[in-house]
């Protein structure tokens, strides 16, 4: 049985994909940007984005955030950290990033979602706390201008 030559290359392709999810899932705390994990895997930036968004429907970068932002969520829905350093726990450098991708993925500031969903989760087991508050990115919301 011959193999499919452009058929190995994808595999070998969405395998070093995966590595790189799996990179971000385990080091979304750590500064990471595109070039790096690019070089990681041997990919150019412009390939890696293209086809991690072909492979998974989102961005490497949109992937990370969303990662941080479920993790911010976790930290705030227990109460015990400001929402400064909770930013900064995930990996975040700037306040006012952090709180705009959280306000797109959550729909709420932080701060409102740590008042609001602390007390909603109270007494849930953490695994079921987070299915039921994944961050899912509704790209049909209406977008928030000024008013």
């Amino acid at each position: 049985m011959t193999r499919d030559p452009a058929t190995d290359t994808r595999l070998r392709d969405f395998a070093r994909l995966r590595r790189v999810r799996d990179r971000i899932d385990r080091e979304y705390a750590k500064p990471l940007n595109v070039d790096e994990l690019a070089r990681g895997v041997h990919m150019s930036a412009g390939h890696l984005s293209r086809e991690f968004k072909a492979a998974f429907g989102e961005s490497p970068y949109s992937y990370l955030m969303t990662r941080r932002i479920e993790r911010a969520m976790a930290l705030l829905r227990r109460g015990d950290l400001s929402v400064t350093d909770v930013c900064f726990t995930v990996g975040c450098a700037s306040l006012g990033t952090f709180s705009t991708r959280f306000s797109e993925l959550v729909g709420m500031s932080p701060n409102a979602y740590r008042q609001q969903c602390g007390e909603a989760t109270a007494g849930m087991p953490a695994c079921v706390a987070r299915q039921v508050t994944r961050p899912v990115r509704n790209r049909e919301a209406p977008a928030r201008g000024p008013r």
